[in-house]
């Protein structure tokens, strides 16, 4: 993939995100509303997004979706765009962004199922975790499609492999001279250090 690939998912994800507080729908969420259901823990604040239906560019005019492919896309370890998988995880929330002519009962239907087929996915300690919001207008070249923002337990292996990946480097002191150079402390590098294994075990 080219970056302009990248980009253009990166894109729709946030256009996703976002369109509630762009267009009229007929369950709007704007950000503090999503900050506010998506974090229980102050620290736990990392959020995986997704984003339904992926194809390339171009070609999707070419495929009908429904509702029920949509959701099942949407909830895809390969539709995420962190790189880990939710099913090594637990969702704590999530957020649901509908975007085209779907009728909302359509929506909580499969927005259940989902929930009550993969339950062990979900923590039981927070009823209700999943939020979803329909927006009446589709993105430009699609009738419909979905963005996913998860807080998972998962997203542990991300910080996981980032610890690791430092600790290897700083244990050779590797790149260490242009930061101490310009002022900083070898001790806030291990403060950071340890504050990053703080999260991952709070995950």
């Amino acid at each position: 993939p080219t970056y302009g690939d990248l980009n253009h998912l990166v894109s729709l994800t946030m256009s996703g995100v976002t369109t509630c507080l762009r267009f009229p729908g007929q369950l709007n969420a704007d950000l503090r509303k999503l900050a506010v259901n998506m974090v229980p823990f102050p620290r736990l604040h990392f959020f995986m997004p997704g984003f339904a239906p992926l194809s390339a560019k171009g070609t999707q005019a070419y495929r009908a979706l429904t509702v029920a492919e949509l959701t099942q896309q949407m909830f895809d370890a390969k539709n995420m765009m962190a790189a880990c998988d939710p099913r090594h995880g637990r969702y704590l929330t999530v957020a649901a962004m509908f975007r085209g002519r779907m009728s909302m009962r359509e929506v909580d239907e499969q927005m259940l199922n989902v929930q009550n087929k993969n339950s062990s996915y979900f923590v039981e300690w927070i009823p209700n975790n999943v939020k979803t919001a329909v927006c009446d207008i589709p993105p430009r070249g699609l009738k419909m499609a979905a963005t996913f923002v998860g807080n998972s337990t998962a997203i542990q292996e991300l910080f996981k492999r980032i610890s690791e990946q430092f600790t290897a480097m700083f244990r050779r002191k590797a790149f260490l001279h242009w930061y101490t150079g310009e002022g900083m402390d070898e001790m806030e590098f291990t403060e950071a250090e340890s504050n990053m294994n703080d999260l991952i075990s709070e995950y």
